[in-house]
């Protein structure tokens, strides 16, 4: 038998202890009992996890429950054993593994941990420097899948400084990105800056339609790059059809950091005499600005399908995601497909090819 058919093997081993995992996750979404949970994992992590969500809400006052547990059911939900299959099929396992450097960003739950997922699988050694912002959580799961598949343990390594490493894939903000390229600009890379996304406006979105669209902008608070931030409406389209849709979502100004940037930027735009419209937990803004800061969101109008197509060409670069009747689907904004690579890079081809 040759090396291929071993690492074969040793993948479909990886694949079935990371669907292990995503039921883990998916229990811990729902805050399962300890009863629930396959018996190595329910031994020694049950407690650990708890504590890890705790851990995570007091080191970062963004990380909510609802946040943390959201994130989970999105991630178990992707980490199946026919969904890992279809995705990796098309790659085979490196033949000569690489250390590969991960420097993960914080901005959400385990928002890193695709790039770890997509190392692994790829069967290179993934040296993660956490971001300061995400501490706690991803360990605690990385921990779980070596004590299903021991054989991972060799390709995990948590760092406070990549060293020797092949290649790495970084992920941060605009200036953040240009230290990146010069520091590992000598390296294969890929660096991802800052991104949000949009939503299209047609006019004819049901209730439910518009419903959805709360979740895409208000999921994290509005602190992802797979978020909400702008709004395409059509001319003369009345705001308060989205006001009245989105109201389950009023309950975000009961958090306090949340309820701080409202109440800053409310203070800001009112002492420029800057029009806004508001209805007690959201601010909207007329102007063509793709970024939006927490408890804001941007909207413009348009007037034909010319200038919709115009400004989200204009604006490629910068968006992640677009949601809309010709898009991606109302309340979809955080549930994105195995294959849909953050900057529409494909990171599974690039770790194929070190």
């Amino acid at each position: 038998m040759n090396l291929n058919f071993f690492k074969a093997m040793d993948r479909k081993k990886t694949i079935h202890a990371l669907s292990i995992l995503g039921d883990t996750m998916l229990l811990l979404a729902k805050n399962a009992d300890k009863e629930a949970y396959n018996p190595l994992v329910a031994t020694d992590y049950y407690e650990k996890m708890q504590t890890a969500i705790l851990g995570a809400k007091a080191q970062n006052g963004w990380f909510s429950e609802d946040a943390i547990r959201e994130s989970l059911q999105q991630i178990g939900e992707r980490l199946n054993e026919e969904e890992l299959g279809e995705w990796v099929n098309a790659y085979e396992v490196a033949k000569k593994p690489k250390s590969v450097g991960l420097i993960l960003a914080g901005n959400i739950p385990m928002v890193g941990f695709h790039d770890v997922l997509s190392t692994l699988i790829s069967g290179h050694k993934a040296h993660i420097k956490l971001s300061r912002d995400d501490k706690v959580l991803i360990p605690v799961f990385l921990d779980i899948l070596k004590t299903l598949q021991p054989e991972l343990t060799e390709q995990i390594q948590i760092v406070d400084n990549l060293k020797k490493v092949d290649a790495v894939i970084a992920t941060g903000s605009d200036n953040t990105a240009r230290y990146f390229e010069k520091y590992f600009g000598h390296l294969p890379r890929i660096i991802r800056k800052n991104r949000t996304s949009v939503a299209v406006i047609t006019g004819e979105e049901s209730k439910n339609e518009l419903k959805a669209l709360g979740k895409d902008i208000f999921t994290y608070f509005g602190l992802g790059c797979r978020n909400v931030s702008h709004l395409i409406l059509p001319k003369n389209y009345n705001l308060d059809l989205i006001f009245e849709a989105i109201i389950d979502y009023s309950d975000v100004i009961n958090h306090n950091k949340y309820a701080n940037n409202y109440d800053y930027y409310k203070a800001i735009f009112l002492l420029n005499l800057q029009p806004i419209l508001e209805n007690g937990f959201l601010l909207t803004r007329e102007i063509e600005d793709l970024h939006a800061p927490v408890s804001v969101l941007h909207y413009h109008f348009y007037s034909s399908k010319d200038e919709v197509d115009a400004y989200l060409n204009l604006h490629a670069e910068k968006i992640q995601a677009v949601i809309g009747k010709d898009y991606l689907p109302f309340g979809a904004a955080q549930s994105p497909a195995l294959d849909d690579y953050a900057d529409g890079v494909n990171t599974l081809k690039f770790l194929s090819e070190l």
